[in-house]
This record gives structure tokens, C-alpha cells and sequence, in this order.
């Protein structure tokens, strides 16, 4: 069993004597499996008072990286301020940048400024390209973390990721639909491929949906409303039975279908924004697929924190789970 603490700190701190700790510590014969327990849990604990002993008063600053809409930018914001303050001792500070629609090179040039200016971590939300990742990369080789935000560039030497399993979105969605309905004209809207969370919902929604559907595709409006409305007015031609919109814009969507006398008898979007709360609340929308955005903002900081030994590694963290909203079940919180 290693461990960087005297002998005497390892005994006082499980309550047994110094030959006790001696024998556990050397693998010797006649120590019960409860006493190396009882050791090997007051070195852990010692481990977390050391570290809680370094973070006192240490001050970390992380960069917020997201290109989105401002509604799903606002949300991460409000998410990120409601958890920084649990990580006390630690002093974390959070700055935020980025904008509606990014290209590669803008969102590679961000991150080279920031990394020009001093991090000590980034949360980025971007799309997966060859400049994307590469700036990533050379992060990384600075000793500067990156994290990504429900969607992945998982190619790159990104540390981690922290979201909902976007696959899995799209196969709960494809069921959803497929309770509702047994064959139809569905629509469904990405912002652009690239982002590959959205690539992946929809590979995944296809794939489940299975036969008996016709998959009417509005993409590349970068979930803004004003460019997905046309967007959708340029796809549809012909009955709309149903929606799945993996990426916003539901009231430039809701509308346009109002405006065509389209009424699906379901609709599936992501995001308890204050647009889909008020979207389902109006019954224009049917089902919304949420994950608490505060946890994986929390998941996110604590991965950055951990690669600076300022708090214990995250194990066993894995995607978000996803939460199936209707007008009935609005969690109070979002409610007005």
C-alpha cells in the first residue's frame, strides 16, 4: 500500500497503533481485511485534508468557449455561476467568450488568444474540425486543459467531455416518436454537421425511427431563429406529422409550421431554455429532452480542477442522464 505519510500520522489518524500500521503497510501476515480498510481509508482522508490544505485561498481562472445561441449561452453562464462557489477553498473564476456562429479558424483564434493571455482551463463548445482539434492539441501541450460541452471533438486531447449522450437523445426521441405515431412525414433540424453531438442524434435517430417514416432534413441555420425559420420553410413540402429539433430555434419553427397549417401531432426538442418552457407551456411543443446543465457544468470544473491536483480525480463520470419533460412535469424551477 503507497503513501507519502509517517507512520505515526497513518495510525493517528485510523485510531490503531504504530506496529498495527507497520504491518498493513508492509503486507504482513495476521492483519485483519477491517483493519487494512481502517488504514487504507485514513490514508485516503489524510490524501483530502492535504489537498484541501493546498486549495485554501488558490485562485484558478477557466475560459468559457461556446459558439451557440445566446439563450444556450446564457444558460451555461447562469449554470456556471450557480456551481463555482461549491468548490470552496478553491477560488475559481470563470470568463466567457465566443458567439452565435463560429468558423473553424475564429474559434481556433479565441483559443490561441486565451492561451497567449494565461488559462488554467477551457470549457469549449465548438465544432469538430481539423483547426478545432489542432488548436486543442497545442492547448494541451501548454499545459492548458480543455473539457468539452455537449458536443464532442473526440479525436482531439481533449481531457474529457461532459454532456448527455447525444446517441441516446436521438434513439429517446425516435421512441418518443414512435409511441405517437406508426408511420409519418417527420421533420427534423440540426444546426450544422459538424457539431458532432448533433451528427450523432441524428445517425442514431434515423437509425431508430426504422421504417414507416419520411425524414424531411432542415439543417446548417446554426439554431438562430430567423435563419431556421427559412430553413424549415424551404425543406417542407407536404404534411408534417411530426418534429424533432436537435438544435433550437423552436419559435421560428413553431411559427413557420403555424404559418404553413402544419400541426404534428408531436414534437421533440432538447433544452429547458426559457423559449421551450414557454413552447410547452403553450402546448406547441410535446416533449422536451433535458439535462441539468448546473451538473455537467460541475462535472466540467471538476475535471479541470482535478488535472491541477486541486481536487481528487473524477471517477466513473459518464454522459448525462436525460430527462423527458411534457407540459405536465415542468420541474418548478423553470417555471415562471
Amino acid at each position: 500500500m503507497t503513501h507519502r505519510f509517517p507512520i505515526k500520522e497513518v495510525a493517528a489518524q485510523a485510531g490503531l497503533g504504530t506496529a498495527t500500521v507497520d504491518r498493513v503497510l508492509n503486507g504482513r501476515a495476521h492483519v485483519s481485511p477491517q483493519t487494512r480498510a481502517r488504514v487504507a481509508a485514513a490514508i485516503k482522508e489524510l490524501e483530502g485534508q492535504e489537498q484541501q490544505l493546498a486549495a485554501r485561498g488558490r485562485r484558478l481562472f477557466f475560459d468559457v468557449v461556446i459558439e451557440a445561441p445566446d439563450r444556450f449561452s446564457r444558460e451555461v453562464r447562469r449554470a456556471s455561476e450557480a456551481v463555482l462557489p461549491s468548490f470552496g477553498p478553491l477560488n475559481l473564476r470563470a470568463r466567457f467568450a465566443g458567439q452565435e456562429v463560429m468558423s473553424g479558424p475564429e474559434i481556433a483564434k479565441v483559443l490561441r488568444r486565451i492561451a497567449q493571455r494565461g488559462s488554467n482551463g477551457i470549457c469549449l463548445k465548438a465544432r469538430d474540425v481539423p483547426i478545432v482539434r489542432e488548436t486543442i492539441d497545442e492547448l494541451q501541450a501548454r499545459g492548458i486543459p480543455v473539457v468539452t460541452l455537449v458536443t464532442d471533438v473526440p479525436t482531439s486531447e481533449r481531457i474529457a467531455y461532459a454532456g448527455l449522450d447525444n446517441s441516446q437523445a436521438g434513439r429517446t426521441a425516435a421512441g418518443i416518436i414512435r409511441r405517437e405515431l406508426s408511420s409519418g412525414r417527420i421533420l427534423a433540424t440540426m444546426s450544422n454537421r459538424a457539431f458532432e453531438g448533433e451528427d450523432a442524434r441524428w445517425a442514431a435517430f434515423q437509425a431508430a425511427l426504422g421504417e414507416g417514416f419520411d425524414l424531411v432534413l432542415a439543417r446548417d441555420a446554426a439554431g438562430l431563429n430567423v435563419d431556421t425559420g427559412y430553413a424549415v420553410a424551404s425543406a417542407i413540402s407536404g404534411q408534417i406529422d411530426g418534429v424533432y429539433s436537435m438544435s433550437g430555434g423552436n419559435r421560428a419553427i413553431t411559427s413557420t409550421l403555424s404559418h404553413l397549417k402544419q400541426s404534428p401531432k408531436v414534437y421533440v426538442a432538447h433544452d429547458l431554455d426559457s423559449d421551450n418552457v414557454a413552447l410547452l407551456e403553450a402546448n406547441q411543443i410535446s416533449h422536451v429532452l433535458y439535462h441539468d446543465l448546473a451538473a455537467d457544468m460541475s462535472q466540467v470544473f471538476r475535471h479541470l480542477c482535478a488535472f491541477h491536483r486541486a481536487v481528487p480525480a473524477l471517477q466513473g463520470a459518464g454522459p448525462s442522464d436525460i430527462q423527458i419533460v411534457m407540459q405536465s412535469n415542468i420541474p418548478a424551477q423553470f417555471r415562471a
